[in-house]
């Protein structure tokens, strides 16, 4: 017996021949591992099933958390038809007929779970087109993703499922993974306690991804147990999830973003070795710093801004790896520099104000008047040029008559902001002492 697509489906192959991996596939949802808070009692699947009614559903997790097993599960544990297919391998002809085969199946009494594998990867109509099955109750839809639902999935088909979040399997879920590996063997690994440690470390939390390094252990003939750096030779080192153009991105920069504002110098270097070591263009992560140094220091610390061009500077000049520590130098420089938004405000103020006034006209005192006619109807008349005057300040009004003149800058009490609070309140009470407002 085949599948929707013509792979041998799981009982077809014998247990003894299939995969480790599938092998320890649970045959329960008790069985499942590190997803208590949606499988247990209860947890919200759990809840379903006690009460033998399922909704639509999203599961959204890292790989190898065991979406695909729950849903399998989960037709079993209330008695529905349990059709799967994977959004890679399939069309609009394909989720026309697995409809077909659920009405069937309706028309018979037995209700289906249709498990869509990798659902993010259907279009935007793709994904429409499951709206009036799922209304209509011909299909229960359990979609498994890696991907933030909020980006990739339509709104209308979020509004009909609820979102389950499995989490990445943590070292005790692992470790527990192995234990079973070891009971189906019937012996132990030919590692070290210190080697299965690394090995754990090295699953980043996918249990598929163990279970298949697991096999390769066990496929081996040993005579002594591998010990870490002899285990790391035998075995590929799993590369850490993250996807460019993805969620991760985004959370990692986020976190980095967030630990420089918090003045953490030893997370930011975490998170942003994590973006590093996982393969992010360097250049994208000096851009962020860039970013930083204007929004978060600004002139509580100039040189804030040049560091990080500097950093670009080095990098470019010296390519990876030895380019990144200049990247580092930055990173760490703005997560030990004073604070402030205030030019970050300012901007975000001055824009506004800017769009509420429109095209008003700059008095006429500072406007340039190369022409007979400007200067006769006033251009320019009146300037203060500033530095004839004492202490080098006018006092002039620089606003449009039409609007009072706005704080949008306000500087904060730290770093060199200090001495640029220092400056603005000597001129505004020379202001109002030139204008006899003092």
């Amino acid at each position: 017996m085949s599948d929707l697509f013509g792979l041998p489906e799981q009982h077809d192959i014998p247990k003894a021949n299939a995969p480790l991996a599938d092998r320890l596939r649970p045959a329960s949802l008790d069985e499942v591992i590190g997803q208590e808070h949606l499988t247990g009692p209860d947890g919200a699947i759990g809840r379903m099933v006690a009460a033998g009614t399922l909704s639509s559903m999203i599961l959204w997790g890292p790989p190898g958390t065991g979406k695909t097993s729950i849903a399998r599960l989960l037709a079993d544990a209330v008695g529905m038809h349990y059709k799967p297919i994977s959004a890679v391998f399939s069309g609009v002809a394909d989720l026309k007929k697995a409809f077909a085969e659920a009405e069937t199946m309706a028309r018979t009494g037995k209700q289906t779970l249709l498990f869509v594998d990798e659902i993010h990867r259907f279009n935007r109509a793709q994904q429409d087109g499951f709206l009036p099955f799922v209304e209509s109750g011909v299909v229960t839809l359990v979609g498994a993703t890696t991907e933030n639902p909020s980006f990739e999935l339509n709104a209308a088909l979020l509004s009909r499922t609820q979102v389950m979040v499995l989490r990445r399997l943590d070292d005790a879920a692992l470790g527990t993974l192995l234990d079973r590996a070891e009971a189906a063997e019937q012996r132990k690994l030919p590692i070290t306690a210190d080697a299965r440690s690394a090995l754990i470390s090295s699953a980043d939390g996918d249990g598929r991804f163990l279970l298949n390094q697991a096999a390769t252990l066990f496929s081996i003939a040993l005579e002594n147990p591998l010990d870490p750096s002899a285990m790391a030779a035998l075995l590929q080192k799993r590369m850490p999830v993250y996807d460019k153009d993805r969620e991760g991105h985004y959370n990692l920069i986020s976190a980095l973003h967030k630990s420089l504002r918090g003045s953490d110098p030893q997370a930011a270097l975490y998170w942003m070795a994590r973006m590093l070591v996982a393969g992010e263009e360097p250049l994208y992560v000096l851009r962020r710093l860039v970013r930083f140094a204007s929004e978060d220091i600004g002139l509580a610390d100039p040189q804030a801004l040049v560091q990080c061009l500097a950093a670009k500077d080095a990098y470019e000049f010296l390519g990876s790896p030895e380019g990144e520590l200049a990247i580092v130098q930055a990173c760490l420089y703005l997560a030990t520099a004073p604070k402030s938004n205030a030019a970050y405000k300012a901007q975000k103020a001055a824009w506004k104000l800017a769009r509420e006034t429109g095209s008003l006209m700059p008095p006429a005192h500072i406007l340039n008047a190369p022409t007979k006619l400007m200067k006769d109807i006033g251009y320019g008349k009146g300037y203060a040029y500033d530095h004839d005057a004492d202490e080098g300040f006018s006092g002039a009004n620089y606003w449009p008559d039409e609007v009072s003149p706005a704080s949008l800058y306000q500087p904060v009490e730290r770093g060199f902001e200090r001495k640029v609070i220092e400056r603005l309140t000597y001129w505004d009470n020379l202001r109002k002492s030139i204008n006899g407002n003092g």
